[in-house]
């Protein structure tokens, strides 16, 4: 008689744990497991990622060579919103830089001599500000808010593949005539520890991230309609602060982007901004890019 009470304590106890954690199943859990991944559940709390890697070439009949390390952040913070139609939801504001470093040394480039034209060009590190977006309890497709990733044992992993093509803000009006459409794709891996993911209590949930960029040449290259593309190979984790980051991209902040140490205001209703935008708007003179010795 006693074993069979202990046991069923323990049963109880076992469901009790169960009903307390987050629902992957329910659509407003799975908001908050996907808001706990992305960012935190306290609006306006800061929340850092950070990445690094290397960025390849390919081409027919070549050897892929590496042309960059590459070292990246995005400075981000949610806050609560409610739509009409598709219910409540969170809204992300961030902004974000990727520099290129040199292979061998890992300097922040400047300069880069283009191996195939044997030009020198200036490089443009991205610096994307801002990169926006929201979710909600229901979908743009009528569905509801699922968590699509995989849980299992003591751990949850979620693979997102991201098929870009639309139109080059670079390229001219006759893009579905004559070429030119932006064509790239983006694969995130993000992973970790399944008790913090569910653990309503918590307010952000750590994680790691893979992530790589497959895309035409970057129009600083020049490399004026040459067949081949660049891609990108890079992992990389949440901070348990800003201060984390490395000296190197805290240095570049501290010269070059001050703004990056915190995410744009909750309210930011800027159009988003993409390494090509940016290019476009340094060219045009909207923005005047950080000039490095």
């Amino acid at each position: 008689m006693i074993r069979t009470i202990i046991l069923a304590l323990a049963c109880v106890s076992q469901l009790s744990i169960a009903a307390d954690q987050l629902d992957p199943e329910n659509p407003s859990d799975a908001l908050t497991i996907n808001r706990k991944i992305q960012c935190s559940l306290v609006d306006g709390e800061a929340v850092t990622w950070y990445w690094f890697g290397n960025a390849y070439s390919r081409r027919m009949g070549e050897r892929d060579k590496v042309l960059f390390k590459v070292e990246g952040m995005n400075t981000r913070a949610c806050s609560t919103v409610d739509h009409p139609e598709r219910g409540k939801g969170y809204k992300l504001v961030s902004r974000e830089i990727l520099l290129y470093k040199d292979p061998k040394t890992g300097e922040v480039l400047s300069s880069w001599e283009n191996p195939w034209t044997g030009e020198t060009v200036e490089v443009l590190h991205v610096a994307n500000d801002p990169v926006n977006f929201q979710a909600h309890e229901m979908g743009r497709d009528g569905n509801p808010a699922g968590f699509r990733g995989t849980i299992a044992n003591d751990h949850w992993w979620m693979t997102s593949t991201v098929p870009l093509f639309y139109p080059n803000p670079l390229a001219g009006e006759f893009q579905p005539e004559i070429g030119g459409t932006y064509h790239a794709t983006e694969m995130f891996n993000f992973f970790g520890n399944k008790d913090s993911l569910l653990d309503p209590e918590l307010n952000t949930a750590p994680a790691k991230v893979g992530w790589v960029r497959m895309s035409d040449w970057l129009p600083w290259m020049k490399m004026g309609g040459r067949e081949g593309v660049i891609y990108m190979h890079t992992a990389g984790h949440k901070l348990d602060s800003w201060d984390e980051l490395s000296d190197t991209m805290k240095e570049q902040i501290r010269q070059h982007y001050p703004e990056y140490t915190s995410p744009p205001p909750l309210d930011d209703q800027r159009r988003n901004v993409t390494s090509w935008s940016y290019f476009r708007d340094v060219r045009e003179g909207k923005v005047t890019a950080p000039k490095r010795q």
